[in-house]
């Protein structure tokens, strides 16, 4: 938009804008109850494109110049009908993007330009209703009925247009980060959270507005034509944490399990996310109701078998979250042991690391193996058996040079020492060679590996080897004996000297 159409007409002069198509009016003869329902009509006629983006710039250009007062002449309804339909009009085409840089798509420069004049627009009308609100003998009703109607899809475009996506460009990203901050300042909260939540005990906010007005495009028939909706109605829920969003767990729930359903990976991700920050922010007893956690649970364990990585590191982090939601404490019990939902995640996930070859699931599978380690506690003891073959054979395979997953074994095999050590005796002489031979292969290593990566491999392999020798009191030092009288390599040395060194008696010596 150009500078002269921005700014109001020299004083005395009161623009007169139009096009072919039509005489928006003149706002010191036509009241705004006939402007706009003239300018709804030319834009809803079948203008072309190019003639429907000089309507909303002539639109702006009289926002600006009319009176505050020529404005509010307007129903609150005529104004939350403008404001959709312009916001429909802003809105990325109906696609799916399929990767790319932000300014392709079908949507293009031409959308984002639609974009920034429409943010431009309700720019201009939130200016003149904050400007109402120093007016004399108007009831503060008036504006406040206005912002009720307009505020929730003005919000919706802002955030839509506001970060970078497919179908925006830096301009206007611009337009619409000031628009958001013009609709906080004008609604008087000073962040979004606040303006979602409210500010005080009993202020609802503004997130249940939002929500209803995205829902239509919410539905398992809908959501996939609106590129922008699944970003939109993730980044509000992002916005709403503990206590408040357990009020709105029916709102946000469905559509987070919809999108997590998905065949689009992109999408899987996005509402594994979803999932997990409500899981994090809503309490384990409104969860327990109605079987909301196993819905949740079932729909994240059939996403283990996914072969992406990042699907893959979101599912673990959340199920992880899930698991004592789901499960009680154990109790002592003359019943049989039963099954629970760690086991089987265990087991699945052992019996995947097991045959996995691809680096970058590797990494994923070993991180996440520590905490399930400690969730089961004791109860690793009944999938010892595989466990120790999945420890023994990563770490016999270097992984690169940040050895992410032989670091996030050796954590692994500490935890298991430290839940189950009255079985690892019976393990001792695998555990044992695996760590010695892992040890040899870091200090004899003359690949790019860094020397700090170096040692802290070391450090945990030497914390394990203590364990051990604490657990089989001192069958460890005995072992070693030889092997740290007969070394000739000092870095090794010294690991072995530790266990040398530790004061645990041996059996030998007893």
């Amino acid at each position: 938009m150009s500078e002269d159409k921005a700014r109001p007409s020299p004083a005395g002069q009161q623009p007169s804008v139009g096009l072919a198509t039509g005489n928006l009016g003149d706002p010191a003869s036509s009241p705004a109850e006939q402007v706009l329902p003239h300018f709804l009509r030319i834009f809803g006629s079948g203008t072309p494109c190019t003639a429907k983006l000089g309507l909303v710039r002539d639109l702006s250009a009289l926002l600006e110049a009319a009176d505050t007062r020529w404005l509010l002449g307007a129903t609150p309804a005529l104004l939350q009908e403008l404001v959709i339909v312009l916001s429909r009009y802003a809105a990325p085409l109906q696609w799916e993007p399929e990767g790319g840089s932000p300014s392709e798509g079908p949507s293009g420069a031409a959308g984002a330009e639609r974009a920034a004049e429409v943010s431009l627009v309700f720019c201009n009308i939130l200016t003149k209703v904050e400007g109402a609100k120093d007016l004399e003998g108007l009831d503060s009703a008036v504006t406040g009925s206005i912002l009720c109607q307009v505020a929730g899809p003005i919000f919706i475009c802002a955030v839509t247009h506001g970060a970078e996506r497919p179908w925006t460009q830096p301009r206007s990203q611009c337009e619409a980060q000031e628009l958001l901050n013009t609709l906080l300042r004008v609604l008087e909260y000073k962040s979004i959270p606040e303006f979602l939540r409210g500010t005080c005990e009993g202020e609802h906010g503004w997130f249940v507005v939002v929500m209803q007005c995205l829902k239509p495009e919410l539905t398992k028939e809908t959501w996939e034509y609106n590129a922008a909706t699944k970003y939109v109605f993730c980044f509000v829920l992002q916005e709403i944490q503990r206590p408040w969003l357990s009020d709105h767990l029916e709102k946000v729930l469905p559509p987070s399990l919809l999108l997590s359903d998905d065949y689009r990976v992109e999408n899987k991700i996005l509402g594994v996310q979803c999932l997990h920050h409500i899981i994090q922010n809503v309490p384990a007893a409104v969860l327990g109701q109605f079987n909301r956690v196993q819905v949740v649970y079932h729909a994240l364990f059939n996403h283990l078998y996914s072969r992406e990585a990042q699907l893959l590191q979101v599912v673990l982090l959340c199920i992880l979250d899930v698991l004592p939601i789901l499960e009680r404490a154990p109790q002592l019990s003359p019943k049989p042991r039963r099954v629970t939902a760690s086991d089987k995640v265990l087991q699945l996930l052992l019996t995947h690391m097991e045959a996995e070859s691809q680096l970058s699931l590797r990494r994923i599978y070993a991180k996440s193996l520590p905490a399930f380690v400690e969730r089961l506690g004791i109860r690793i003891v009944h999938h010892l058996k595989r466990l120790q073959r999945v420890i023994v054979g990563y770490l016999e395979i270097p992984d690169g040079p940040e050895e992410a997953a032989r670091i996030a074994m050796l954590e692994t095999l500490k935890c298991t020492i430290e839940h189950a050590w009255p079985r690892m005796t019976c393990r001792l002489a695998v555990i044992l060679k695996a760590l010695l031979k892992m040890m040899w292969d870091v200090v004899t290593d003359r690949s790019t590996t860094p020397e700090p990566v170096k040692a802290i491999l070391l450090q945990r392999a030497t914390k394990c080897l203590l364990l051990l020798n604490h657990c089989s009191q001192g069958q460890v030092k005995v072992l070693l004996q030889g092997v740290y009288q007969n070394c000739e390599n000092e870095h090794f040395k010294e690991c072995l000297q530790q266990i040398q060194e530790d004061p645990v008696p041996s059996l030998s010596t007893e």
